[in-house]
């Protein structure tokens, strides 16, 4: 078989950013599990052995998806309201998790974070510290956000539905194993609150954040 030659255009103009994004797109759709070197390779039309004079190996590849995911996600600004800023921030992680499921598992793990990921920490406990949180609050806040941001994340990641309608099918057939009283309380939620038109397992995430934001508010002098 004739190996196949990279258009000498794709050769002159790849960039590791391009590599990197083309990485990301390609985990958004099969997860890491899908990712390859030879299918990136295909997927920016050169030869897998071309892709190491952009990232030195698979740990380097998945640093730098790991700092583009977090060049998605929105930036306290500097000098505003903690608490309005920590939930700005909250809301725009989930949503970019959302389009990223692969990289929940990867956030905290990068042991060469890149500059993205540096700049991000740092405006978080910037914003933290301009609001009166002394050292040690501010680390408690960023584990307790993170924890309860990356988990909730994590949670509807493994969720078995997805639609308010999936949710109320899969409620009705667990229900319909179930013999009259036996589990009155499970009955109970599922029918006076998740089969009700319209619930979103979503909608709790602003509930438990503001609970977050409240316990971390009465430590700020």
């Amino acid at each position: 078989m004739t190996r196949r030659t990279p258009p000498k255009q794709a050769r002159e103009t790849l960039t590791r950013e391009a590599v990197l994004r083309a990485a990301v797109a390609l985990a958004d759709t099969g997860g890491l599990d899908g990712l390859s070197m030879r299918k990136l390779g295909e997927a920016v039309a050169v030869e897998a052995m071309s892709l190491y004079n952009h990232v030195a190996n698979k740990e380097d590849l998945l640093d730098g998806m790991v700092d583009l995911v977090f060049a998605e996600i929105a930036l306290p600004e500097p000098g505003a309201d903690w608490r309005e800023e920590m939930r700005r921030r909250a809301h725009s992680m989930r949503e970019v998790l959302s389009r990223h499921r692969w990289a929940i598992g990867l956030m905290a793990s990068r042991a060469t974070p890149g500059p993205a990921t540096l700049r991000h920490h740092d405006a978080v406990l910037g914003c933290l510290r301009q609001g009166g949180f002394s050292l040690p609050l501010t680390a408690h806040a960023i584990s307790a956000l993170d924890s309860y941001i990356l988990g909730f994340a994590l949670q509807e990641k493994t969720l078995p539905f997805g639609t308010p309608q999936e949710t109320a099918a899969l409620a009705d057939s667990i229900m319909s194993g179930f013999t009259e009283g036996e589990y009155p309380y499970l009955t109970e939620i599922a029918t006076a609150h998740v089969m009700q038109p319209g619930y979103s397992y979503g909608e709790e995430f602003g509930f438990g954040l503001e609970l977050v934001l409240e316990g971390l508010g009465r430590g700020v002098v």
